[in-house]
C-alpha cells in the first residue's frame, strides 16, 4: 500500500502533487505536516480554496490553493529544466524541491484566521510569520532539514541566509506567483 493512500482524504484532495514525491517516507512526512496544520488551524481545508493567498495585496483575487499549486508546478518544472540543462554541474534533489514547495506556506494555516467572513492575521500570526510556524510543524513531523530549510527561507526571511539550490528554486517560484499581484496592487 502506498503511504499516500493512508493520508487523510482532505490532505490528498488538497495535494494530488504529493504523488510526485518518490521517497515514501518524505511523502508521508509532508502529508502528516499538512494534517497537523489542519488539526491546529482555525481554518478548514475548504477555506483554502477561497481565502486570498496573501494579506499583503488588498483584494487579492488569487486563492491560497491557486497560488500554492502554481508554486509547486513552477518549482517542479524549473527544477526539471535545470536538471536537463545544468544537471551535470548542479545536482538538484527533485523530491526536496517538491516537498519544500508543498510545505512552504503550511504555516499560514496558523498565521491566518477568518473573522466576519474575511481572512485576517491571527494573534499567533502577528507574533510569528508562516516560515517560523511552518518549520515548527514540519520538524514535529520529522521532515528532513533540507526541506525545512526551504520552508524557512522561501520568503523574505531567507534573504539573510545562504539558500540551497532547492531553496533558491522554490523561493523564485514563490515570488513569480506573488510579485505580479503585489505590483498590480501597488498601481492602484
Amino acid at each position: 500500500m502506498d503511504r499516500t493512500d493512508a493520508m487523510p482524504t482532505e490532505v490528498v484532495e488538497l495535494w494530488p502533487e504529493l504523488s510526485w514525491i518518490e521517497d515514501r517516507s518524505l511523502r508521508a512526512a509532508v502529508g502528516r505536516t499538512w494534517q497537523l496544520a489542519l488539526e491546529r488551524s482555525p481554518l478548514r481545508a475548504e477555506d483554502l480554496h477561497r481565502i486570498p493567498f496573501t494579506l499583503l495585496v488588498p483584494n487579492c483575487a488569487a486563492t491560497f490553493m491557486q497560488h500554492k499549486r502554481c508554486v509547486v508546478h513552477i518549482a517542479r518544472r524549473s527544477a526539471e529544466a535545470m536538471q536537463e540543462y545544468l544537471g551535470h554541474a548542479l545536482p538538484i534533489d527533485l523530491d526536496t524541491v517538491i516537498a519544500g514547495a508543498i510545505l512552504a506556506d503550511v504555516g499560514k494555516l496558523l498565521e491566518y484566521e477568518i473573522v466576519e467572513g474575511e481572512a485576517v492575521q491571527s494573534p499567533r500570526g502577528q507574533q510569528l510569520r508562516h516560515p517560523f510556524t511552518g518549520v515548527a510543524l514540519a520538524l514535529e513531523c520529522q521532515v528532513p532539514d533540507a526541506v525545512c530549510h526551504i520552508v524557512a527561507t522561501h520568503a523574505g526571511e531567507g534573504d539573510l541566509v545562504k539558500r540551497s539550490v532547492e531553496a533558491t528554486i522554490v523561493h523564485h517560484a514563490d515570488f513569480m506567483s506573488f510579485l505580479p499581484f503585489k505590483n498590480l496592487g501597488s498601481r492602484s
